[in-house]
């Protein structure tokens, strides 16, 4: 269902909320947070929640004055309000202003420039952008003479996840693989008529997704970055052929009358983050991939349109229009296409003729990402663990214990044997507890501890067995519906319903692991989830960033709110018990990432705070917990996206730049890159200090 009041605000209208332009959230997630959340499940966990809080929200309404105060509490913080209460000010422990390893830089002041901005004494080059040669071959980039043979060989658009993968035998060079996330045909095509593309658009457009592999080589002395057109590399697109594994595969719900053994598919789409793994490959996360299916009113078959509205499928979600021109993404000619995506896709970039796997053991959901955790000692030494956040509103946190051991190494043989290992094993989801229920009223007020914290389980959704056979934990469903179902079977076990779980991952030094919660406006309001301690604001604008102390391998958890994002100055916010007046605001955490020395760094996606997005780093540990400074800004409309920080670089995607309301390819916003009036373009920045000096030092 759509909700129609939003779509008639203006920009400005719409102050204190995500910056991220409605054209974007058409093209990229089908207007997701413009329609009614996928997930009206009433499950067990939030009942009893509301019955603990029945009492105290009664009272709350019966004073029009307290919900006044309540709501304008939430606006002011949401606008930046110079007013702050206790609850905003400095640590209870001494501060230490040293930053710390890997921080010592400049903060780059909150900014609205058409260019990548970078800290005092650093230096930047854009890597590859679109339409970039990627293959042997390939023809220069022609915005007016666009092809589909042409764009298959050259990068994609919308870059987003990026990882650095080493060659084997050959010292300073890297596989750099990249997501290529979603089109704006808009932007791509002057002349452009939305919703109506030619069948030359949308090819184009089909081509411009998937995944970029190419070769890099480092620069000595420098972070500098210099793409290989060469042999090695790969453009994964929408109709590259890939192998269903796990328990869905071969089930009646992806077969298709192109696949009758529901094993193969055709491409990739709607890929945002994603990991390395130990063994050399890398993992791409499908996330919004029911914005490419038509025709959803066609289905009547009264499960599969229960199925279809859990992954917030509907006629108006589809932008680029491509069941037009192939029947595969028209759902009233192919009902299972749809659930053949949504998958954590992995790809071995050491040979370029590999098929990549979808893996149906990790669930079928709208993977923000997907990030491994190696236990390192113990009994379970060599177990993997792959966390994964749903990113949409009010939906779960997942993890996958693997059941058969790593192989060190990165040899053809082990990565034979590792790339089986998101085959087997049990798939979780999360629930969370807070410590202080009674003291949360949906204000972002701190409960008297002046943490928000509590305990988690991990419930059990399904166990794939070494032989492919497989156990449901979900009274009533099977393995399959498990598998390809698996929003439906986390509502039957009671998780808990989160703002919008995206990036997760891991600290590699400390095991703790970090997921970035972006936002969710909807939270609190009338017929939604009440604001709990793991999500303890209503209509939250900006976003928090949990802790997770994990029992890797076990059931049991315990957590932390590490920043409450926003306005330093409004009383909502919270940054690790940090001096508040001391931080770089931040809002909209999107990507997490770790720099050598364990420092936590994120990405923004729609800051809400009248700024550009940006890169941030943010200390862990000690007196400086909580110490949050800008690293850098992107171009005007664009977001931030797959940051790696190492020793010697930070590389950021720089994604959708110039991507703002009433603007298009014939009225462009952005001239980033290449500057003059050219037209924008995505592309990946490599950011290195003077001299060769390490990042932060």
């Amino acid at each position: 269902m759509r909700i129609p009041l939003p779509l008639l605000t203006s920009q400005s209208d719409r102050l204190g909320r995500s910056s991220r332009a409605r054209v974007t959230c058409q093209y990229r997630c089908g207007e997701a947070c413009w329609h009614e959340p996928g997930n009206d499940s009433d499950n067990p966990y939030f009942r009893d929640v509301l019955r603990a809080k029945a009492s105290r929200r009664a009272v709350l309404r019966s004073s029009a004055g307290a919900a006044v105060a309540i709501g304008a509490t939430s606006m002011l913080a949401a606008c930046g309000s110079d007013d702050a209460s206790d609850s905003a000010a400095a640590s209870s422990s001494p501060v230490d202003d040293t930053p710390p390893a890997g921080m010592d830089f400049a903060s780059v002041a909150p900014n609205t420039e058409d260019a990548v901005v970078i800290p005092e004494g650093y230096q930047q080059r854009v890597v590859i952008g679109w339409g970039d040669a990627v293959l042997p071959g390939a023809p220069a980039f022609d915005f007016a003479n666009q092809t589909p043979e042409a764009q298959a060989m050259q990068f994609g658009y919308n870059n987003d996840f990026a990882g650095l993968i080493p060659v084997d035998g050959v010292s300073g060079h890297y596989y750099l693989v990249c997501n290529q996330e979603y089109t704006t045909e808009e932007f791509m095509f002057t002349g452009y008529v939305p919703g109506e593309p030619t069948e030359q658009q949308a090819r184009i457009a089909m081509a411009a997704h998937g995944i970029t592999v190419v070769e890099v080589s480092a620069e000595n002395g420098t972070g500098a970055i210099t793409p290989i057109v060469g042999e090695r590399n790969r453009r994964i697109t929408a109709s590259t052929p890939m192998r269903l594994t796990g328990p869905g595969a071969g089930s009646d719900f992806v077969k298709t009358s192109a696949d009758p053994a529901g094993v193969t598919v055709l491409g990739t789409f709607a890929n945002c983050a994603g990991g390395l793994t130990p063994w050399g490959t890398m993992l791409s996360g499908e996330e919004n991939f029911d914005g490419y299916f038509s025709n959803a009113s066609a289905v009547t078959d009264a499960t599969a349109t229960e199925r279809l509205d859990r992954y917030s499928v509907d006629d108006d979600s589809d932008y680029h229009q491509w069941g037009r021109f192939d029947p595969r993404f028209d759902l009233g000619q192919e009902p299972n296409e749809i659930n053949r995506f949504g998958y954590v896709v992995e790809v071995d970039p050491h040979d370029p003729d590999s098929t990549p796997i979808k893996h149906t053991s990790r669930g079928r959901l709208k993977h923000e990402g997907a990030t491994i955790h190696v236990v390192s000692s113990g009994p379970d030494e060599g177990t993997v663990v792959a966390y994964t956040g749903d990113d949409e509103r009010f939906e779960y946190i997942y993890k996958f214990v693997s059941s058969r051991k790593m192989k060190t190494g990165v040899s053809a043989t082990a990565r034979a044997h590792n790339i089986g290992i998101l085959d087997e094993g049990t798939l979780y989801v999360a629930s969370f507890t807070g410590d202080s229920p009674d003291a949360i009223d949906g204000s972002g007020e701190l409960p008297e501890g002046e943490s928000f914290a509590g305990t988690g389980t991990w419930h059990p959704l399904l166990t794939v067995n070494a032989d492919g056979s497989a156990q449901s934990h979900v009274d009533g469903m099977t393995p399959e519906e498990v598998a390809v179902f698996t929003r439906l079977a986390a509502d039957e076990v009671g998780a808990t319903k989160m703002d919008r779980p995206e990036d997760i991952q891991a600290n590699p030094r400390s095991g703790k692991v970090y997921c970035a919660l972006t936002n969710n406006d909807e939270r609190g309001t009338d017929g939604e989830a009440p604001a709990d301690e793991a999500n303890p604001r209503n209509e939250n604008k900006n976003g928090q960033v949990i802790e997770i102390e994990d029992n890797h391998t076990g059931t049991d958890l315990t957590w932390n709110l590490l920043l409450v994002c926003g306005d330093p100055a409004a009383a909502d916010t919270y940054y690790g018990g940090y001096d508040k007046t001391k931080v770089s605001p931040i809002s909209c955490p999107d990507n997490v990432a770790f720099d050598p020395h364990g420092n936590l760094w994120i990405s923004t996606d729609g800051n809400a705070l009248d700024s550009n997005d940006g890169l941030f780093a943010v200390a862990l540990d000690g007196a400086q917990r909580g110490m949050t400074k800008q690293f850098l800004t992107v171009p005007v409309g664009g977001e931030t996206c797959g940051p790696i920080i190492d020793r010697d670089r930070v590389i950021v995607c720089v994604q959708h730049p110039g991507e703002l309301d009433d603007h298009s390819a014939d009225n462009p916003a952005s001239h980033w890159p290449d500057g003059g009036n050219t037209q924008p373009r995505p592309a990946v920045v490599a950011v290195w200090r003077d001299g060769g000096t390490p990042i932060g030092a």
